[in-house]
């Protein structure tokens, strides 16, 4: 019987977000307004009013609504994960888990009025891309739609490197400093930190392979020139991608490897850099 309920709360959310508004015009035929599908979708946490006052959110915070109604996402430092289930146009959230990790105090006092105001019975709106989910007590969070990024055309900024299982933080000074982006000729370009670069790469499947990687050939203080090595060491030979929403990965036949994201629809650009 519980799978059941699971099974029909699931399709209620569909065929929630698959109707949208009907309107009549009087005339015995109607015009279908169509809102974006809530499962599968990632919606961008915007801010949360509770209590009358409303907080940004922190870049990074969103939930994912899978088919199987569980919802998974990011209170902007803290991962959780819930489950979910509806009734109509009300979503219920429930048994919620979070990480435990330590944040700066003004993204904590997000993550507590959200944690807060996700929980028990929501009511959903759908608005072409917005979607308002309201507490019982009148409290709001606000979300955005947003799309996955494609792999060629996109600007990833370097955020992270890999090796192996462990990914570690970019040397100090060379946060936002590397970046590359596939054209759909074969070609990749960018920054590595310090010198420009442009080269060949092949996308197969779920591989790339890097040929042809040709830069400038100025010399920059260590961390930089340290972080560029690393990344030279990665875009070599066969590498292995997987974009998650806006999240590159590629990863070495050695595991070494970089995370590279796609800054949202709407943000500002990055200043070019040296």
């Amino acid at each position: 019987m519980r799978n059941r309920r699971k099974a029909v709360g699931a399709l209620a959310l569909l065929a929630l977000a698959a109707c949208g508004n009907e309107t009549n015009d009087g005339g015995g035929s109607g015009s279908v307004r169509t809102a974006p599908r809530l499962t599968g979708v990632h919606w961008n946490i915007d801010s949360v009013t509770a209590g009358g006052h409303t907080t940004v959110a922190p870049d990074g915070a969103h939930v994912v609504i899978g088919p199987e109604g569980r919802a998974t996402g990011s209170f902007g430092c803290n991962r959780f994960s819930a489950e979910t289930g509806t009734d109509g146009e009300t979503i219920t959230v429930r048994r919620a888990t979070t990480t435990q990790m330590g944040c700066e105090k003004d993204v904590q006092r997000f993550e507590t009025a959200l944690s807060r105001a996700f929980s028990g019975e929501l009511t959903a709106a759908v608005t072409g891309r917005n979607l308002t989910l309201t507490t019982r007590t009148g409290d709001t969070i606000a979300l955005t739609s947003e799309p996955p990024a494609p792999l060629t055309g996109t600007t990833w900024t370097v955020t992270s490197l890999v090796s192996g299982s462990t990914a570690s933080s970019l040397p100090t000074g060379t946060e936002k400093k590397a970046r590359l982006t596939f054209g759909k000729d074969g070609s990749v370009r960018g920054t590595l930190g310090c010198n420009h670069f442009r080269g060949a790469a092949t996308v197969t499947g779920s591989t790339i392979t890097f040929d042809r990687i040709d830069g400038t050939r100025m010399m920059c203080p260590d961390p930089r020139m340290k972080l560029e090595r690393a990344l030279l060491a990665v875009l070599d030979g066969r590498t292995a991608y997987r974009i998650d929403h806006r999240a590159l990965s590629l990863t070495a036949a050695n595991g070494e490897g970089l995370v590279a994201t796609a800054r949202a629809p709407g943000a500002t650009a990055p200043a070019p850099g040296r």
